[in-house]
């Protein structure tokens, strides 16, 4: 009677999930609309924080200096202390494409210890680009490992020109290619999917807001309103921060933004071992708890009685002949399955991936037990192989 109640809670979890929450599972919305309604094309300035990113930096810089885009746009990139050829590589792409004028490369100052890396890049970006006349309409953020197809700009700001959107950001196609990756990047946007169902993030009435960090366009009146992005400058998961920032600047009136998926805007950055896409899940994932015990003991079994309970009652089931749970366990492992498989078709995987799910999910709950360790030992919140020394040292402070 206990596994069959077990059983039968996760069958119960499973049809909310797909009935009620937000129709996160079918890996939707995609930014597909009409880019010749525009009359007046808004300037755009686009920032770009880079910190070793030598290898990648042609590819996805190409991708972004030759936009179709029928405005003024210009881009910034901050060369945070990078210690390989970054700079150089960048001023090359912009001399070999002839299009010097259309890039400022500045060198990042010291990080101060009140900032997180990427975020003090940004901001001295952006204080660049709001420094020169005439102001920006709009400011696009994108990570330096993004490659942007030819229209994407012009894309990005007639959907939010056309909607009146303060925000729009694009969960861009990560890159799939290595076992590691097919087996969990996947899984990664799925369950980013089940955090922040997008049809709620899409609703102002809702009180969901998430971003995607490697595409974020927003107003420029947006960014002063909030006072700027100083008012986040100590946020770790800083792109889902910001979208919140944004959309309840104003309480009683919530800001319509908008994320949505890409399968034209990718990610140049591999993953090739388990260890890569673990540092990186690791990074933020107790975060996502808000450093709460509770919430991680929580999760765990969460993850153990949403992904796990049904495969073992099937089995467990299958070898004891007990066919009600062993069809219970199997039916519900069958409605995971269908949920994973819009995402897998997303990344054009064979659908047997969808079969997976539950295995993916014993490596993320191990990823986040590690995310909480590494938090009590004050290593939480690197990025580029840099933690903010201040906010380390007040982690180890608070754990003591």
């Amino acid at each position: 009677m206990i596994v069959l109640t077990i059983a039968l809670l996760s069958l119960a979890i499973w049809l909310f999930l797909l009935l009620l929450w937000g129709q996160f599972w079918l890996a939707e919305p995609q930014l597909i609309i009409n880019t010749s309604i525009l009359q007046k094309f808004p300037i755009v300035r686009i920032i770009i924080p880079a910190r070793n990113e030598a290898q990648l930096l042609n590819q996805s810089l190409t991708s972004v200096l030759k936009q179709d885009y029928l405005g003024d746009f210009s881009v910034v990139l901050i060369d945070d202390n990078s210690t390989d050829s970054t700079q150089a590589i960048a001023q090359k792409t912009a001399e070999t494409l002839q299009l010097t004028d259309k890039i400022k490369i500045i060198s990042g100052q010291p990080l101060p210890s009140d900032w997180k890396g990427k975020l003090w890049a940004i901001e001295q970006g952006i204080n660049y680009a709001l420094g020169q006349q005439p102001q920006p309409d709009y400011l696009l953020l994108t990570d330096a490992d993004i490659k942007h197809h030819p229209q994407n700009l012009t894309e990005l700001v007639t959907k939010a020109e056309t909607e009146k959107l303060e925000l729009v950001s694009l969960m861009v196609l990560l890159r799939c290619e290595s076992f590691w990756e097919k087996l969990l990047i996947p899984a990664f946007v799925f369950f980013f999917q089940k955090l922040y169902p997008f049809r709620w993030v899409n609703n102002p009435q809702s009180p969901i807001a998430a971003a995607a960090g490697g595409c974020i366009l927003i107003r420029r009146q947006a960014l002063e309103k909030i006072g700027g992005i100083g008012t986040i400058r100590n946020a770790l998961i800083d792109d889902c921060t910001l979208a919140k920032t944004v959309k309840f600047a104003n309480p009683k009136q919530p800001s319509p933004i908008w994320l949505g998926l890409s399968s034209s805007v990718v990610s140049l950055r591999p993953y090739d071992s388990l260890k890569t896409i673990w540092d990186t899940v690791a990074r933020t994932a107790y975060t996502q708890l808000n450093y709460s015990p509770f919430l991680l003991i929580a999760t765990l079994l969460g993850m153990v009685l949403v992904y796990l309970t049904a495969p073992i009652a099937g089995i467990f089931g299958l070898i004891i002949q007990n066919y009600e749970i062993a069809f219970i366990g199997l039916v519900t492992w069958l409605l995971m399955s269908i949920a994973y498989l819009p995402t897998i078709r997303l990344y054009k995987l064979s659908p047997f991936w969808v079969f997976t799910l539950p295995a993916i999910a014993i490596l993320y709950a191990l990823m986040t037990l590690d995310s909480a360790i590494r938090y009590a030992r004050g290593q939480g919140g690197a990025w580029k192989g840099r933690v903010n020394k201040r906010m380390k040292d007040e982690e180890v402070i608070s754990n003591k």
